[in-house]
């Protein structure tokens, strides 16, 4: 029971810490300028600190990232699951999961070194170092938990189910997206859901590769600063429990926020779509 608690009551300090340290920038900044202000320039006089375009520049790289690795990470899933044969399943599902053992600052020194020259060069853009840039690099990131709970998920959708519609005379494709998808449904949001909250809170990759511009995207080309990228930018620089210091820890509040509801969506879609023996409440 100690033990157990112990997590708890380190994530509640944590949240206590964060709060505390965050809400006292409200205090002497106006609220509505703060989340829908354009600019952020904690150095000039007064400073601004408008995160709208931080938190818009994280919400494009969450999409652009999802539009990635949600479907190779689920068709990835349903191939180990469902057609692979047991050899090939027993070296591709390592080599996804190896993915999740990169630390994230290898992935992006390669989004830097490698992936941001091709892109200059291919679509002969400005820079390299972009919001498509910073996506790609996120979607690998997040396949590997999509992939790995997703596939739990499918191997986890009782065999009378996959049985009972081949022996309708369904096909195995008929059978993978109308029955074993529909039943799996729980598990795959899960994952869904999961990797998106990692890719909106991942810090070091979006701080090398997405350009650190405070800009609305207007493309996919366009170079953004997501709200990790400052915090992990200026904190070091920010004077302690000084205006801009108390903004960078709102800014982590709202990213808190975000991931939570992403938690909470992900864990009300398990609830909803549980998997009980051969039947879907």
């Amino acid at each position: 029971m100690l033990i157990a608690m112990t997590s708890i009551v380190v994530l509640a300090l944590i949240v206590f810490f964060l709060f505390m340290e965050g809400l006292p920038i409200f205090q002497e900044y106006p609220v509505a300028k703060f989340f829908f202000g354009l600019e952020w320039y904690p150095t000039s006089d007064p400073a601004d600190f408008g995160i709208f375009t931080l938190l818009v520049g994280s919400i494009a790289v969450t999409v652009v990232s999802s539009v990635i690795a949600i479907p190779l990470g689920v068709m990835t899933a349903i191939y180990l699951a469902e057609i692979a044969s047991y050899r090939v399943r027993n070296i591709v599902k390592p080599t996804v999961e190896m993915l999740a053992a990169l630390p994230s600052v290898v992935i992006g020194f390669f989004g830097m070194v490698v992936f941001a020259p091709f892109l200059q060069e291919t679509f002969n853009v400005a820079t390299g170092l972009n919001l498509l840039n910073a996506g790609v690099m996120l979607a690998f990131m997040s396949v590997p938990t999509i992939c790995s709970i997703s596939e739990d998920a499918i191997f986890s959708v009782p065999k009378e189910l996959k049985e009972a519609s081949l022996a309708l005379g369904a096909t195995h494709c008929e059978t993978i997206f109308k029955v074993i998808l529909p039943a799996s449904l729980s598990g795959i949001s899960t994952a869904v859901i999961l990797g998106m909250s990692r890719a909106i809170g991942e810090t070091m990759v979006v701080l090398m590769v997405a350009g650190g511009a405070g800009l609305i995207p207007l493309s996919i080309f366009d170079p953004v600063r997501p709200m990790p990228a400052s915090i992990a930018a200026e904190m070091a620089e920010a004077p302690f429990r000084g205006e801009h210091y108390h903004a960078l820890f709102a800014t982590g509040i709202v990213l808190f926020v975000f991931t939570l509801l992403f938690n909470m969506i992900a864990d009300y879609l398990a609830e909803k779509h549980k998997q009980v023996g051969a039947s879907t409440l």
